[in-house]
């Protein structure tokens, strides 16, 4: 990975359809990058499937598409600033805002600024958790960072000039064996058998804040994402069905990149399992 164009010995070994991801934090917003546009809605994950496709997208602070993308990417505590405060976003993600007498007065209020399964989400609720009170919690254990920088920036891997630029973190995007493979290789050198996981976290959580805290610990794990079904729905358009993230603070992915060379990823099961997959 010393080449702008090389490719990752673990995509090749994979046979990734997609090139792995860079998740980069800078001051200096790159140009002809995809971003929304300030405070319009969007996914995270419709930037990073962008960047899984060749381009390279971008968000900040006030770009960041929702407010859950903002606690994802590292923008701080944004529930606070959900429509209503934190108590609606507790109702949203959970019974919905109809049930109380707050919810529903905001609800009035967003009405006519909110796309028409955006309101009903809010009403009704994602019923994601069973309570507010289990939101709350939710909340209070998410690993929330406000990073010091202007922006957040994906770009596909095989495009970061390592000379000029520093990953926070490397994306995949895996079908079942290649995630296999990935928890695997993951394994492969450490002496345990516990380097990766997977939170109960949106989609862009799993590939921002999670992996940030994990690059801080003393042994790094792998984060596995896309458990998320709203995340999911941007990803089955942009890419399809059956794909998995597996995201690796970049300390972590150079140690799998050297594991390749001698592992089960040149052995015949391996090998039987990737016959037709795409590669990169």
């Amino acid at each position: 990975m010393n080449k702008k164009e090389e490719v990752s010995r673990i995509a090749e070994a994979i046979r990734l359809k997609y090139p792995p991801v860079a998740l980069i934090w800078t001051d200096q917003r790159p140009e002809k990058a995809l971003q929304f546009k300030k405070g319009k809605w969007g996914c995270i994950m419709w930037l990073v499937a962008s960047a899984a496709k060749g381009k390279t997208a971008v968000c900040d602070r006030e770009t960041f598409g929702c407010f859950g993308g903002g606690v994802g990417v590292g923008f701080g505590a944004q529930y606070k600033n959900f429509p209503g405060g934190e108590g609606c976003f507790f109702h949203f993600l959970s019974s919905g805002n109809a049930r109380w007498a707050k919810g529903r007065r905001v609800a009035e209020q967003v009405k006519p600024f909110m796309r028409e399964e955006a309101y009903d989400d809010f009403i009704e609720g994602e019923r994601y958790l069973k309570t507010p009170e289990q939101v709350e919690a939710f909340v209070k254990g998410l690993p929330i960072t406000d990073i010091p920088a202007t922006f957040v920036v994906f770009k596909p891997l095989n495009k970061v000039d390592l000379k000029q630029e520093t990953p926070r973190s490397a994306i995949f995007f895996a079908d079942p064996d290649q995630l296999s493979a990935l928890v695997i290789l993951a394994n492969y050198g450490r002496g345990d058998n516990e380097n990766a996981i997977i939170p109960y976290a949106a989609g862009c959580q799993t590939i921002g804040i999670y992996p940030y805290r994990e690059a801080h610990a003393g042994k790094p794990r792998a984060v596995v994402g896309l458990t998320d079904l709203s995340a999911r729905v941007p990803i089955r358009r942009q890419l399809e069905d059956n794909l998995m993230t597996f995201t690796v603070p970049f300390a972590m992915f150079q140690e799998m990149e050297e594991n390749v060379e001698g592992s089960f990823l040149q052995r015949p099961t391996w090998l039987e399992l990737a016959k037709g997959k795409p590669g990169t």
